[in-house]
């Protein structure tokens, strides 16, 4: 991690201070682990910032230790169910990554209105389960060799790949379980190519619990 975020959020003077600092709650660190989440989503984290950040958040004692993972970044609203003032959607945004661990975008991420990805030899994995979503389509240009490119769809979610060339590439498309009159609510259009590999759509993976029951992951347990 960057040297300005430090683990503690310590004062640096002699130990005097008669004001502790305030302990965080569990609600603290989700609202803080939302934001980064969304802000590697709008590309202002790599990946590795992300997994530095997160790690911290989540074992973060004080408020204080919270505060400085956010400070360079925008503030931004995670209220539950407000989807437009979590964050404005970005236009365009392009991931390049070259022979270099994986990309996740996973949680609460705020979708851009066109996503680029230029990857070579590197696992892809778009989750749409808890996205934001802010328009009715998205667009996804691909030019990407190697590995896997997984989708990670909900009820509502609709992939299209009839613009995608496949070489030396296998699809494997698993669709949603959902009622006949639940509504499109996002369309993701796959345009470009993917060579060698995989391209994998599918729904989340269901708990042990789910199996058990046998229920679909994308159902809620009264469905």
């Amino acid at each position: 991690m960057s040297g300005e975020i430090s683990p503690t959020g310590k004062g640096s003077g002699p130990g005097l201070d008669p004001s502790p600092e305030l302990r965080a709650s569990h609600a603290d660190r989700d609202r803080v682990v939302d934001v980064l989440r969304i802000a590697a989503g709008d590309g202002l984290l790599t990946a590795e910032e992300l997994d530095e950040r997160l790690e911290v958040a989540l074992s973060a004692r004080t408020l204080s230790e919270l505060a400085v993972l956010t400070a360079d970044l925008p503030a931004v609203s995670t209220a539950d169910g407000v989807a437009a003032e979590v964050a404005e959607p970005k236009d365009v945004v392009r991931i390049d990554q070259v022979f270099s661990g994986a990309v996740e975008r996973t949680g609460r991420w705020v979708l851009p209105r066109r996503l680029e990805l230029a990857v070579t030899w590197c696992d892809v994995t778009l989750d749409f389960t808890e996205a934001v979503i802010t328009q009715d389509t998205l667009r996804i240009d691909v030019a990407m060799a190697g590995k896997s490119l997984t989708l990670v769809t909900r009820p509502g979610v609709e992939v299209d790949v009839d613009g995608l060339a496949l070489l030396h590439c296998k699809l494997k498309q698993r669709h949603v379980r959902a009622s006949p009159d639940t509504p499109v609510t996002l369309r993701v259009e796959l345009v470009g190519q993917k060579a060698h590999g995989k391209v994998v759509v599918r729904p989340p993976r269901r708990t042990l619990w789910q199996w058990l029951l046998r229920r679909p992951a994308s159902l809620p347990a009264g469905g």
